[in-house]
């Protein structure tokens, strides 16, 4: 037999023809005032306050993002404060972050061409609400990616989309928590642009997606970092000067990197690539592909390079040869590159840092593997 949480979901997800997105809330209302007392009767907990939303705001923000499987169990739970569900959705993981005081929130993307229709939006932020509820989760992070350009109606109606969803978000969930994911960059990245600060000003805070920064490669077409340092630092203070605060930006850093075939590769580690065009430019990261650090770090022990350091991006990187003979070249970021990003968020006085993704790491319990994972896992604490 259904339950309520259930058929509510149903006659949301899928409306009788003929009938507007609204009609179902208004419909199923008594349904919705019930929620808060299903929810109470079906804690997944062990103890049932851990289904209670988070309400406690940190003073410095960690961002997680989780993509499944179980290594969450091995991550540093005395740093972090929110977890992004991007796999399946882990009850379990649920109750734990919520003993460890971090938010659970669940990933919320959309066809941006619907939400021009204002019905659309209404019952897309419905569907994801009673989502977060009969699940006993603390909010949502926006994650949309797609092109919109200035003078379009996508333009407005994402700006409404984000303000409409923290409103009733804050309103529906105490303590809840509502953010947007930017690209590294506010100049139309990948032909993203937004109104970054009617976004910024609609939610909690953005999470800035600093790295694939050679998504668009208008220069030479060579390997360089996914993340360099002052590229990345210079877009931070280009979203400052827009008039964002601070303290509505975190950091996101990548906890993996590209491996490029060379075409080329001369002594003093200049690897060509292949031209890849991407959204206009003649070169992009789409000539390589993406690597988790924890195959980096096994990778990197095969290689005929050593690892090396460029000084002017501020990153590590290695060559070595495959089974074919070809030279390839991999960028990374780790914990000495981390750790120069997470001093600049100090000084800068941003609301955090968080890395894409959580599960890229080696949790295996091998001893050298856990040097490694602990040593990234510190870089995201700022040295004071």
């Amino acid at each position: 037999m259904s339950s309520p949480s259930l058929i509510l979901w149903r006659l949301l997800a899928c409306p009788r023809s003929g009938a507007s997105g609204i009609a179902p809330l208004l419909l199923l209302l008594p349904l919705l005032l019930l929620l808060p007392v299903l929810a109470a009767a079906n804690c997944p907990c062990q103890d049932p306050v851990l289904c209670q939303p988070i309400r406690q705001r940190p003073d410095f923000e960690v961002f997680a993002f989780d993509v499944g499987e179980k290594t969450w169990k091995s991550y540093d739970w005395s740093q972090i404060t929110t977890v992004a569900v991007f796999g399946k959705y882990d009850s379990e993981l649920m109750c734990y972050a919520h003993s460890k005081g971090a938010r659970v929130v669940l990933k919320g993307d959309v066809f941006l061409k619907d939400i021009i229709d204002p019905t659309f939006r209404a019952s897309w932020i419905a569907q994801k609400l009673m989502v977060a509820k009969t699940q006993y989760m603390d909010g949502i992070n926006i994650d949309i990616e797609q092109e919109v350009n200035c003078s379009s109606p996508e333009y407005d109606a994402l700006t409404a989309l984000v303000k409409e969803t923290t409103e009733s978000f804050h309103r529906e969930i105490e303590g809840s928590q509502v953010t947007f994911d930017v690209a590294w960059s506010s100049k139309c990245i990948d032909r993203r642009c937004y109104n970054y600060t009617g976004i910024a000003d609609a939610c909690d805070f953005l999470f800035v997606m600093s790295y694939d920064e050679q998504s668009q490669v208008w220069s030479e077409c060579i390997a360089a970092a996914n993340a360099p340092y002052n590229q990345t630092l210079a877009a931070y203070d280009e979203y400052i000067e827009m008039g964002i605060n601070p303290k509505k930006l975190v950091m996101g850093v990548p906890w993996y990197g590209y491996d490029y075939t060379c075409l080329t590769l001369t002594e003093d580690h200049v690897c060509t690539i292949a031209k890849v065009p991407f959204r206009g430019a003649p070169c992009s990261d789409a000539a390589g592909h993406q690597v988790p650090y924890k195959m980096i770090m096994k990778q990197v022990n095969s290689s005929i390079s050593g690892i090396q350091w460029n000084k002017d991006q501020q990153a590590p990187y290695f060559n070595y040869k495959d089974s074919t003979g070809r030279f390839h070249q991999v960028w990374y970021d780790n914990p000495q590159s981390i750790s120069l990003k997470a001093a600049f968020i100090q000084t800068r006085g941003l609301r955090g840092i968080g890395m894409w993704n959580a599960n890229c790491l080696d949790y295996s319990g091998d001893a050298v593997a856990k040097q490694q994972t602990e040593e990234m896992w510190k870089a995201l604490k700022p040295k004071l």
